[in-house]
């Protein structure tokens, strides 16, 4: 299985303190059927907890997955900045899926070489 962060997904990952760890338990979780929703195109939705909190009050993550081996994290949000995202932000999240989702192994290394992707989630358990 490989999971990756986009470097807009891992900008906003350092800006709030989430941890790598906590993504890779979420991996995990999903990887076990614990989706917290399917909203098609590739794309589906996993809360995170807040450090010292629940995952009520935490942050929404959206991932493009094939739901099998590839497993990328495009988009994260808190959940006391905005309830849910624009119909336009879902529409080109899900056209994103569809291009990381396609792409063949060439292309991900060239999107790691160029730091636009992240590899997590090799050493954790």
């Amino acid at each position: 299985m490989s999971v990756f962060k986009t470097k807009l997904f891992q900008d906003w990952q350092k800006k709030e303190g989430i941890a790598d760890k906590s993504l890779c338990a979420a991996v995990d979780e999903m990887s076990r059927g614990l989706i917290d929703a399917t909203l098609g195109g590739g794309l589906v939705k996993k809360r995170i907890a807040r450090p010292g909190a629940g995952k009520s009050s935490g942050y929404r993550t959206l991932l493009a997955t094939n739901k099998n081996d590839k497993w990328f994290f495009v988009y994260g949000f808190a959940k006391n900045e905005r309830d849910n995202i624009e119909n336009q932000e879902m529409l080109a999240l899900k056209r994103l899926a569809a291009v990381l989702l396609g792409m063949d192994a060439t292309a991900i290394n060239q999107l790691l070489a160029d730091k636009e992707l992240k590899e997590m989630c090799k050493n954790e358990k």
